[in-house]
């Protein structure tokens, strides 16, 4: 067998291929063109226009897009009453700003494992955590696979918590039939470039409650409103506004709404294509006994954002790191999402500790994302999956004692 570049062989491709690109197209610039030609750079028509359209395709009642989704987790934090000496469970294995969030608003996060063969936040951890001061549930998608709606809602509704779960990877997912974004007590999108449609950036929260619409709307823009029904004092004229509670400036522009508008014309396309890969992926790595899978729950009709490969220390002579390192070494540049958010120095300083989500700590040590886009070529799975196997066979248990050179 030819050895991995890493170890002096010649690498499977010639270029680098990364492991998430956005996809843009000449409608998508055409849109962005459009409003910069109209004048109406912000606070115009294609945040509403974009707004319905996310309702259409989710079945959510209601949706307010924002800046990006970080915003979309703090205004959902503070339209459920999330404040000082409040907790939100949340997990580990995400981008910090799913614990953030609750940083934000004075309340403090708490960690629940994952399950160690979906990778989601586990139901039955969250309920161990729950305590008397526990206020909300920030549940991750995590790769785009549905968290099991049915059993976090349960919890929440016995104990009386809100559940905000954080969609940042799962637009076009469907959990039992009905698509995400329209289950839980409000649902966060993340528009990043890696995720399946973009804006650029951009977030935005849909939920099925008008109460919390509305407090949303006034969280997205200073608490600022020119809803006479919301204000304390008779309107003085048609340019009569009034803050009626303290907000931040999340807005997103018209700009952005555009391009996400002509983004999600071409939904159904980006999530079959992902789909197409992840099959292509798990057909060759489920025969590698140095590689786990990923498994998914049936209730979830998955657009995956990520590919999760997870090794198998005990049958390979090397580590995770040497693994990357090997990818790279072959053109194939991934990632690692994520490291455990209480591993940061900040949260460090907060006193959490490692060792308080086993499943998830391990799962961190024996994982790495894989190339996953709209833009792979069929050549550019097969090398990644050429490149995989190389390694995985070369560096494998049975074979450790008879590499050929």
């Amino acid at each position: 067998m030819e050895k991995p570049a890493i170890c002096g062989g010649t690498p499977v491709r010639d270029t680098k291929i990364f492991y998430g690109h956005q996809y843009i197209d000449e409608a998508d610039v055409q849109a962005v063109v459009e409003v910069l030609r109209n004048g109406d750079l912000t606070c115009g028509p294609k945040i509403g226009e974009l707004e319905r359209k996310l309702c259409a395709i989710t079945g959510a009642e209601y949706a307010v897009v924002c800046s990006n989704g970080t915003a979309a987790l703090h205004i959902a934090c503070l339209a459920a009453g999330v404040g000082s000496g409040d907790e939100v469970i949340t997990t580990p294995v995400t981008f910090a700003a799913s614990a953030n969030c609750a940083l934000y608003c004075g309340a403090k996060p708490v960690f629940a494992d994952i399950n160690g063969e979906t990778y989601n936040i586990d139901p039955k951890e969250v309920e161990a955590h729950v305590t008397e001061r526990t206020k909300a549930v920030v549940a991750v998608d995590y790769t785009g696979q549905s968290v099991e709606e049915d059993e976090l809602l349960d919890i929440c509704r016995r104990h009386g918590l809100v559940l905000i779960e954080d969609g940042a990877h799962v637009i076009g997912t469907k959990y039992k039939g009905r698509a995400n974004g329209s289950i839980a007590d409000m649902t966060t999108f993340s528009f990043h470039p890696v995720k399946t449609v973009t804006g650029g950036e951009g977030g935005a929260v849909l939920t099925n409650s008008k109460d919390y619409y509305e407090k949303l709307l006034l969280c997205r823009s200073h608490g600022i409103t020119r809803n006479a029904d919301l204000m304390e004092h008779e309107p003085e004229g048609s340019w009569y506004y009034e803050q009626v509670a303290l907000g931040y400036n999340y807005r997103m522009t018209d700009i952005q709404a555009a391009l996400l508008i002509s983004q999600l014309d071409k939904l159904p396309m980006f999530s079959a294509r992902r789909k197409e890969i992840v099959a292509r992926y798990n057909e060759a790595f489920g025969a590698l006994p140095q590689i786990t899978l990923q498994k998914e729950i049936p209730e979830s009709d998955t657009t995956r954002h990520l590919y999760i490969l997870r090794i198998v220390p005990e049958k390979l002579t090397i580590g995770r790191r040497q693994f990357f390192d090997a990818l790279a070494a072959e053109n194939v540049c991934c990632n690692v999402h994520y490291i455990p958010t209480y591993y940061f120095p900040y949260y460090e300083r907060l006193g959490y500790r490692k060792g308080i989500c086993p499943k998830a700590e391990k799962l961190y040590g024996e994982m790495i994302t894989l190339p996953l886009y709209y833009g792979m070529t069929d050549q550019d799975v097969e090398d990644v999956i050429h490149a995989v196997t190389k390694i995985a066979r070369y560096y494998g248990v049975e074979e450790s004692g008879n590499h050929e050179t």
